[in-house]
């Protein structure tokens, strides 16, 4: 069962199967939707996009597929729905053009009913000129990456996304739950009948029913009701139905949360009364080796990794989420802040499209609202991130129009944005070239604005400077007008700003929109001692492509600039790596949170020792969970031990190295490496609480394949996610081990994607050989749609061949797609 279902009247057909060809050639390749078209293009240092599109090219692209209208489907209106476009796009139905498509983030529909008659077969063709890059500060991806979906719709029926359920109240185990039913494509003006039902799995717990000409709102009353929550996301189902004269014309069913939300200075965030605070993760939309294509299995992955963690809440940044991300948010249980934008009307890269703002918002802004009007987790809307208009007169009254709009049409959900203090300062003082986008044509002449990479650069180089700046009289002067048309302030690098603002506005709300990976303990004890402070998202939760090398420590070199030379790639600040690995920055925030069961032990790496590291603002450390260092004995190794506890020791093959305090919940120890085991011991009031070993490997090592499950749905998109190691007898990972890997899929089943978390990769995820990093790689299998056992062999040079296997089933036999 999917989350948006059509089960009478209204189908949707999910169009997969296309042909792709690229830069205008003849030569076509059969895909499958999603699709990126850009992650297997050719990477080069002088690509346009440069370190921000991790050094892709864009390019010119046709998709082209047929569709056949049955005779049963005269009577109804045919419609093509994407849910997301990279690139400028048009498309086409035989030589007739039928519209264009600009937009990477919102939904677009398109009428084909006069272009298609029923018993024909459509041929359709979307072409896109994807060639004008950078038109984002991150991997934007190109192509049909998100689906893209056939509707027949009835005569009569229910607008797109045209029902609305409000839990009103939950009071005494009782819910008040509003149903509204909007009505499109009325043949008449006679009256209708509107049926509603909530099930709570097969048993309907509250039903109404209307006659209207419009649209109906109905009061459906729950007893026993059972509220979501990202600690308990339950969900109803809502039924609603279309007829006259007992002919049903349309039906919809929906996955719905019964949830209250307030938020306010003394209380917080409050999800059903309870006060929640956001632990918070930024994502970008990449799924790394899978590029930006949007995989719904991959989606369901990254929710369930970073809630496992201790996360309970997500920033899509800079843009809105996709359906599929929050099917899983909903199911799984996860807080989400949606973001419109990443820009305004002032343009921050060359080609992002800021010269069709003022024109488009508000359309775009309606999508995203009724996209997620029924998201239970969807719980605040940012309208923008580190905007530079933030800091200016005309900014701030642009503040108020957008977030009215927002507040107007979704009035349960708190308005946010992510505001950089430095950034607004610096635009207060009109310091850079701030100014309303131009044409396209004129800004490829003038070059980018420098927007938020003008403020990522000075970050780089002058660390404090963002505190620094924040914490001045101006900077509260520059957002007080800004804040006070927000009913969250969203604060990017200002912790300093705090207990001031809180202070002198008594009836703010303030939330960490943005924060270093270093500064999440800071963080996280202003969200526990102050009331106003509703939680903190860390930049960055997962990583991501693009902006590359802006959170890697650089070795060899004192310096490095903020964006990496070729062949960087990953941006490298991700408390999970590319391939969904955690990171040693994720232990500093686990015990922040109260999350970390016992001492964690991560080391320098010892390949690096005695080497100078240029290091970023973005990433606290760049030590590794691993004692596994061959051929570096002697060498000096600098041991990081995480912690809540009131003291750290650190023995070495049984020696003790040292017993200390740690700061932060972090100790730091020196010692010369020896092959063996490293063991960190936590104390409280003297006695022992835990312990935690790393080990060396031993003897020989041997590649292993180790699927993350055994089973995959037979459905043509279901994801087998193939982590390889270079390992010994015991599983101890080899940290040396940078060795090419070559994998050979056979069954039902086909590579979508493979590669390592190395941040400056010389290859791409396309192919069929891969270089582990740190001893690892990651193999991503998509189904082809049959049944039957997949094989998966792994070869490296030196090592035995090693094959595993995942069984393909029915959707209904196993696991269902994204479960």
């Amino acid at each position: 069962m999917t989350e948006r279902e059509h089960l009478r009247g209204t189908s949707s057909i999910e169009l997969r199967d296309w042909f792709f060809s690229r830069d205008g050639g003849a030569a076509e390749t059969p895909v499958r939707l999603p699709h990126d078209a850009m992650i297997g293009a050719t990477r080069s240092a002088d690509a346009p996009g440069g370190a921000e599109t991790g050094y892709f090219a864009g390019g010119r692209y046709s998709y082209r597929t047929s569709w056949r209208r049955d005779e049963s489907s005269a009577e109804h209106r045919v419609i093509l729905r994407f849910e997301g476009v990279q690139g400028d796009g048009e498309l086409l139905v035989g030589d007739r053009r039928v519209g264009r498509l600009r937009s990477g983030y919102f939904d677009s529909e398109h009428e084909l009913t006069e272009f298609v008659a029923p018993g024909t077969e459509a041929a359709i063709r979307v072409q896109i000129d994807d060639r004008d890059h950078p038109r984002s500060r991150w991997y934007p991806g190109s192509g049909l990456f998100r689906p893209v979906r056939m509707l027949l719709v009835p005569p009569v029926r229910l607008a797109a996304d045209g029902l609305r359920v409000v839990t009103r109240s939950l009071a005494d185990g009782v819910a008040t739950v509003e149903v509204t039913a909007e009505l499109a494509d009325r043949p008449d003006d006679a009256p209708w009948l509107v049926t509603a039902r909530l099930l709570d799995g097969d048993v309907v717990v509250a039903a109404g029913r209307a006659e209207t000409r419009t649209g109906a709102t109905m009061s459906l009353m729950v007893p026993d009701a059972r509220p979501w929550s990202a600690e308990d996301p339950h969900r109803y189902r809502c039924v609603v139905e279309v007829s006259r004269d007992g002919e049903l014309m349309d039906r919809r069913a929906e996955l719905i949360g019964l949830r209250t939300l307030t938020v306010d200075a003394r209380h917080g965030l409050r999800v059903n009364g309870e006060r929640v605070l956001l632990r918070g993760a930024c994502v970008h939309h990449d799924h790394g080796p899978l590029g930006a294509a949007g995989h719904r299995a991959a989606e369901f992955r990254r929710v369930r990794l970073l809630k496992r963690a201790g996360f309970n809440a997500l920033r899509i940044a800079h843009h809105p989420a996709s359906r599929d991300l929050l099917d899983a948010t909903d199911e799984i249980g996860m807080y989400v802040l949606d973001e419109f934008t990443d820009h305004w009307t002032i343009g921050k890269t060359r080609y992002d499209r800021a010269d069709r703002f003022r024109e488009q918002w508000r359309a775009d802004a309606a999508r995203m609202i009724t996209k997620n009007r029924n998201r239970p987790s969807v719980v605040l809307t940012s309208i923008g991130n580190e905007i530079p208009e933030h800091g200016t007169d005309a900014g701030a009254q642009l503040t108020a129009e957008i977030a009215g709009y927002f507040r107007e049409r979704d009035p349960e959900r708190p308005v946010t944005a992510g505001v950089n203090v430095f950034l607004a300062v610096l635009a207060s003082l009109k310091t850079g070239p701030y100014r309303e986008a131009p044409h396209r044509e004129e800004r490829a002449e003038t070059g980018d604005a420098p927007g938020s990479t003008l403020a990522n650069v000075l970050m780089n180089k002058l660390g404090v400077m963002f505190d620094l700046v924040a914490r001045t009289p101006r900077a509260g002067k520059v957002t007080r007008e800004l804040f006070g048309a927000l009913d969250v302030a969203g604060y990017n690098y200002a912790l300093g700003r705090y207990r001031r603002d809180v202070r002198a506005h008594p009836e703010r709300v303030v939330l960490g929109t943005e924060t270093l990976p270093g500064e999440v303990a800071e963080a996280w004890h202003l969200v526990r001692t102050i009331p106003a402070v509703i939680g903190d998202f860390v930049w960055i939760g997962w990583d991501y492509l693009g902006e590359s090398g802006v959170g890697v420590w650089v070795p060899g070199q004192r310096f490095a600039p903020l964006a990496k030379p070729y062949p960087y790639l990953t941006a490298g600040p991700g408390m999970f790596d590319i391939t969904g690995r955690p990171d040693v920055s994720l232990r500093l925030a686990q015990a922040a949170w109260g999350e970390l069961a016992g001492p964690a032990v991560a080391v320098r790496p010892l390949d690096r020792a005695g080497v100078p590291v240029a290091k970023v603002s973005w990433r606290s450390s760049d030590a590794v969970e691993s004692w596994a260092w061959r051929g570096h004995a002697g060498r000096l190794a600098e041991i990081e031990v995480y912690s809540t506890d009131e003291e750290v020791e650190l023995l070495l093959n049984g020696r003790s190295i040292g017993r200390t305090r740690p700061r932060r919940f972090l100790a730091r120890f020196r010692a010369r490496y020896e092959p063996g085991v490293l063991t960190a011991i936590g104390y409280r009031g003297g006695r022992e609480t835990g312990r935690a070993d790393l080990f060396s490997s031993t003897g020989d090592l041997r590649l292993r394949a180790l699927p993350e499950g055994d089973r995959l749905a037979a459905d043509g998109a279901d994801l087998a996610f193939v982590p390889l190691e270079i390992a010994d007898a015991d599983g101890v990972v080899e940290a040396t081990a940078n060795v090419e890997v070559s994998v050979e899929v056979e069954g039902p089943a086909e590579l979508a994607g493979f590669g390592s978390a190395d941040p400056a990769p010389r290859g791409g995820y396309t192919g069929s050989t891969a270089r582990t990093y740190r001893g690892r790689a990651l193999a991503v299998l998509r189904s082809t749609g049959g049944e039957g056992i997949v094989r998966i062999t792994a070869r490296a040079g030196g090592f035995a061949p090693v094959t595993a296997t995942v069984r393909a089933v029915s959707p209904t036999a196993g696991r269902t797609r994204g479960a």
